[in-house]
């Protein structure tokens, strides 16, 4: 697909035609010459996600490299425009066209997000009164986070750390790096507190940003100082959201079928997330908090308000206000925060086994972005950095690691404990 420009100016999509040979790049490099393939991958990846993408040919493309790493074979590095879909909707291309390493004819299969049912509903007299009560509770908890998102888009920044980015007008030049880790080790923590992976993630990333800053201020004399130092810091991400109604594995592989329940294309809301940072000698409680914060979110029908209130104001006020109004949430925050479900079984691309897979979106004025995406029994942690801000990544990242081992032990130890009780 092109974009071609209406008589009023509006962007649409055209079919075109295009040479393969322009979008499937297969680089002639001397790979016997390379001495670390794997910061060789992380040099090629950050540098063609700092390349502008071509506009006059259609917003894709594919990069085979044929080198050897420390997690795979070979690698197939794709990049696509933001217009051409969400993380979603490109995780259900890669479905769609994968197969099952175990059954070559059979999609890859991923958790489906299974909704709960009330099986009480009918059991007593309040049930009634249940239901209005949540709705009240829904109601309020809303107002309340739309209006921190109106005071965020007038003046609310988040406090200056090593963190933050410059909020520079053009986005900043990124750095590409990832870490995998253990789904099972998550999984532990998950089963023993009684929680959901994505209260897992953002107890790991909690900790690890704040293991992070209480590094950068070692400076302060006293241990006191430091944790009073951290105590006052507010630190917010934005976190995508997605909208579809559905997530079965068949629905999304047949996303672009016509009249399927999930909808293709960008469908995500967007939500500031606060992100606890402290100096505690409890890692469970970043876990706890992380909970607290996610089960608040969940009565908030935030995500949708707004996703529907940027549709609004696109076609009344226009892309330019759009924009802007986006923007100023970008530069008043101090990162980005996803989570991709990917399949649950090995996965075969066109016969070729998958290792892994990972992604990252690049865009706004954030110096950190984090993805994570889950593939068979690993999460692999994908950040984009703007070293300009941020000139230790790999530090950062080996945190985020660091406290999902701490976290995972801690998690042990009060299974053990509670066994012995």
């Amino acid at each position: 697909m092109f974009q071609e420009m209406k008589k009023n100016g509006k962007p649409i999509w055209v079919p075109t035609t295009f040479r393969v040979e322009d979008h499937v790049i297969v680089p002639d490099i001397d790979y016997s010459n390379i001495e670390n393939p794997d910061q060789f991958v992380e040099d090629y990846t950050s540098n063609l996600a700092n390349t502008p993408m071509d506009m006059s040919k259609p917003l894709w493309e594919f990069h085979i490299l044929n080198i050897k790493t420390s997690n795979a074979e070979s690698l197939c590095i794709g990049k696509l425009h933001h217009s051409l879909g969400d993380g979603m909707s490109l995780m259900s291309l890669l479905l769609a066209i994968s197969r099952k390493t175990s059954n070559p004819e059979a999609l890859p299969t991923t958790a489906a997000t299974r909704k709960r049912v009330d099986t009480n509903i009918n059991k007593d007299n309040w049930w009634l009164v249940r239901r209005f009560w949540f709705m009240i509770r829904v109601m309020f908890t809303t107002f309340i986070e739309l209006f921190k998102y109106i005071l965020t888009l007038c003046f609310m920044r988040d406090t200056k750390t090593p963190l933050m980015g410059k909020g520079k007008r053009n986005i900043p030049p990124r750095k590409i790096i990832q870490r995998i880790i253990s789904l099972d080790d998550v999984k532990l923590v998950k089963n023993t507190m009684g929680l959901k992976i994505n209260d897992v993630l953002l107890g790991i990333t909690q900790a690890g940003l704040s293991k992070y800053l209480c590094r950068k201020y070692v400076d302060e004399d006293k241990v006191v100082e430091k944790k009073k130092l951290l105590d006052k810091i507010r630190l917010r991400g934005t976190v995508i959201v997605n909208l579809r109604e559905s997530a079965k594995i068949e629905d999304l592989a047949n996303m672009m079928a016509k009249g399927s329940k999930s909808r293709w294309g960008n469908f995500v809301g967007l939500v500031i997330f606060p992100i606890w940072i402290r100096s505690e000698d409890d890692p469970l409680e970043y876990v706890r908090r992380a909970k607290s914060t996610m089960d608040r979110k969940k009565l908030s029908v935030e995500s949708l308000i707004c996703y529907q209130v940027i549709k609004l104001a696109m076609k009344i006020l226009g892309e330019k206000v759009v924009e802007t109004l986006v923007r100023r949430i970008f530069d008043h925050t101090t990162l980005a925060f996803s989570n991709v479900m990917g399949p649950d079984e090995e996965t075969s691309f066109f016969g070729h086994p998958m290792s892994y897979v990972t992604a990252s979106a690049l865009g706004g004025s954030q110096a950190l972005i984090i993805h994570y995406v889950s593939y068979v029994n690993k999460i692999i942690i994908n950040l984009a950095i703007d070293t300009t801000v941020i000139p230790d990544p790999h530090l950062l990242c080996d945190d985020l690691v660091e406290s999902l081992n701490v976290i995972k032990l801690a998690a042990s130890e009060k299974a053990v404990h509670k066994m012995e009780v």
